[in-house]
């Protein structure tokens, strides 16, 4: 007989499911495809039964058949997108299609309703954050506002893994890692729900009960076993969103430690043991009790890598990797620096440290000897540029990481990390980790006690690779440095260009 835990994480167009031993080792795995809905420019949904319980219960089924006769589940835990926005009737039944994360941004008159009712500073006080469409707050006003009906018959607002926690369990709780992003009715310093000013829109008893990530929830009833394959009777843990989730899969867990993702856009959390508000990077709690997270982000890496390989004409016939494996190829023609050539992979405006949603992209430097090689350089260099203006938000405030886990499918790409790496002088361990789903079952094993965090990452989580920086001296270093200085000048520039421009339209 084996004893598993089972995460499942929902992220915004795929499912992925991992049924996990004990020991760490990963079994096996499922997962499943879905897509968004954008019924208006700037909303962004999904339907809570039609993708998350749907998406849930199929990959569920699926690992259940996996087990062998004698086998068990010890423990269920899920993760999801989020902060997302959820009306519920008594029942648990969806009155709309949830509205999502920072993707959807219809609520634009509510944050400047929420500021002008309490003002930016208290809301800044009471949830280490200004608002923005990553807020659920304004969110759950905007249904208010525009769907009363909607809002009279809701007896709860929940997130993506709320809902299913509930299913699964009849509790409706949160995470306060997940609770933190509901500004502003989430008091960071006290933890507890806090609606001062609110109390026309929302009353408290709407909102879910507050837990820790790693707490039970509640078990597995009848109605949800009969759906998903699992143990009636079987413990749920609260779960959280899908960051924290894999900052606890990378084995991100104590004061100091840096997830630093190298995904399609660039995602860090960094550990903190009290909350600290600060004005460039969001404030959060985290999984555990007296643990708390500052965030930052970027909004454009892989995806420009894919640009940059569209552009210079990188045949896709045979596969992703083929192509990424030509653009490699280009990349290391050329010099450390791509002969002066540098990006600014702004193309979706930019998020940390310059919260600028108006920024592009940029070359400067171009010649007449410019060509393929150095512009496929730059590229990547480029988005190394972004991920180090983000992360220097934290030394900047005294906090530098102590501890650097690398994840996502950027850290195989090693001109990325070695010139993150030698800019930023951290040593980066590139974790092998699956993801999410993977930190749902750590959840999990810590929840019932079955292992500690000093066993998850000394034989849970393995390092694919270490990557250090280069001497301080090396001129290679020095290039990447003149390069980085001229990345941010050069966008100071642009900025004060177009905050001109606009001055003179207005």
């Amino acid at each position: 007989m084996t004893e598993f835990f089972l995460g499942i994480d929902i992220g915004t167009y795929e499912t992925k499911g991992v049924l996990v031993d004990t020991a760490g080792a990963v079994h096996a795995t499922a997962r499943a495809r879905h897509g968004i809905s954008t019924p208006h420019p700037g909303h962004v949904e999904h339907d809570a039964i039609d993708v998350w319980w749907s998406d849930f219960t199929s990959v569920s089924r699926e690992l259940v058949a996996q087990l062998n006769p004698g086998d068990e589940i010890l423990a269920v835990a899920c993760s999801a997108i989020g902060p997302c926005v959820l009306p519920v009737d008594s029942q648990l039944n969806p009155l709309r299609p949830a509205i999502l994360y920072g993707v959807d941004t219809r609520a634009d008159e509510q944050i400047a309703d929420f500021e002008r009712r309490i003002g930016r500073d208290e809301i800044f006080r009471r949830s280490g954050n200004t608002l923005t469409s990553q807020s659920a707050g304004p969110k759950i006003a905007w249904i208010a506002d525009n769907e009363p009906a909607v809002a009279e018959a809701a007896r709860w607002y929940m997130t993506s893994q709320s809902f299913l926690v509930a299913k699964l369990t009849g509790e409706v709780v949160i995470d306060h890692a997940t609770a933190g992003y509901y500004h502003p009715f989430y008091d960071l310093t006290d933890g507890c729900w806090d609606l001062s000013g609110f109390t026309d829109i929302l009353r408290v008893e709407q909102l879910p009960a507050l837990r820790w990530s790693s707490d039970v929830a509640g078990y597995v009833n009848a109605a949800a076993s009969a759906e998903t394959g699992i143990r009636e009777g079987t413990p749920v843990l609260t779960g959280t969103s899908d960051a924290v989730a894999e900052a606890v899969g990378a084995s991100v867990m104590d004061d100091g430690d840096l997830m630093l993702m190298y995904g399609s856009s660039g995602y860090m959390i960094r550990v903190v043991s009290e909350p600290v508000a600060d004005n460039v990077l969001w404030s959060a709690p985290f999984a555990f009790p007296d643990s708390y997270v500052l965030a930052a982000g970027t909004s454009t890496a892989g995806t420009a890598t894919r640009w940059a390989a569209d552009v210079l004409g990188l045949n896709d016939a045979a596969g992703d990797a083929a192509m990424f494996s030509a653009l490699m190829d280009l990349v290391h023609e050329a010099q450390p620096g791509a002969d002066g050539v540098v990006h600014i992979p702004h193309f979706s405006g930019e998020r940390t440290p310059f919260h600028d949603p108006g920024a592009r992209g940029v070359f400067t430097g171009l010649s007449l000897t410019t060509g393929r090689a150095e512009l496929a350089r730059a590229v990547i260099e480029g988005v190394a540029h972004s991920v180090v203006a983000a992360v220097s938000a934290y030394t900047d405030i005294g906090l530098r990481p102590k501890r650097v886990m690398a994840i996502g499918g950027g850290t195989k790409n090693d001109v990325l990390v070695q010139t993150v790496s030698d800019l930023l002088g951290f040593e980066q361990n590139c974790a092998a980790t699956i993801g999410a789903a993977y930190g749902d079952t750590i959840l999990a094993a810590l929840g019932l006690a079955i292992t500690t965090k000093s066993d998850i990452r000394e034989n849970w989580v393995a390092i694919d690779a270490t990557v250090s920086p280069r001497s301080h001296d090396d001129p290679t270093v020095e290039t990447l440095r003149r390069a980085h200085g001229e990345f941010l000048s050069t966008y100071t520039a642009l900025r004060c260009a177009r905050s001109n421009e606009e001055e003179k339209t207005e």
